[in-house]
């Protein structure tokens, strides 16, 4: 995906973020900061734009977003739980009202058969709403399982902006 098109969808996150009163949050690990530079690179993106937890380690996201260190020993640090657990810690330690939370395996090492490289789940969270989990494999090298990552962070930023 070319850097206009990552840049409009991250226009369409702000302007839905704005149209809804709500400030957002990242908790990001394999993507390591790319969500929420590509938020960030827009102008006016303070208004809406929090923060951003980046946690590749175990450690930072127990320490950061307070993910259980149990829940990431028993599921491991790319699952659904820990999606969600890192989702709903950025809330908790944030004033943001909307988080997006990555946890995958970029490669080229690192996957399994039950976790092959370019897995990656998501997470999307609204304070006093829902959250939302999503689990995709994505093709490629590291460079694009990390941008198709970042990219659909950002779709589901804008749907929770509106849904969640």
């Amino acid at each position: 995906m070319a850097g206009d098109d990552i840049a409009r969808k991250a226009a369409e996150v702000l302007d839905a973020c704005r149209a809804a009163g709500l400030m957002v949050a990242t908790a990001e690990s394999c993507t390591g900061g790319l969500v929420a530079a590509a938020l960030t690179a827009l102008p006016g993106s303070s208004e809406m734009m929090e923060r951003g937890f980046v946690t590749y380690s175990n450690a930072a996201k127990t320490e950061m977003l307070g993910v259980p260190a149990a829940l990431i020993e028993r599921d491991g640090a790319v699952s659904e739980a820990v999606a969600r657990a890192m989702a709903e810690g950025a809330l908790h330690r944030s004033a943001a009202a909307l988080a997006v939370a990555v946890t995958g395996i970029a490669g080229p090492g690192g996957g399994s058969a039950a976790k092959p490289v370019g897995l990656v789940w998501f997470a999307c969270a609204r304070r006093g709403g829902t959250v939302r989990t999503l689990r995709c494999v994505f093709p490629g090298d590291r460079g694009a399982v990390r941008h198709t990552a970042m990219a659909q962070a950002l779709d589901l930023l804008r749907e929770g902006a509106g849904r969640l």
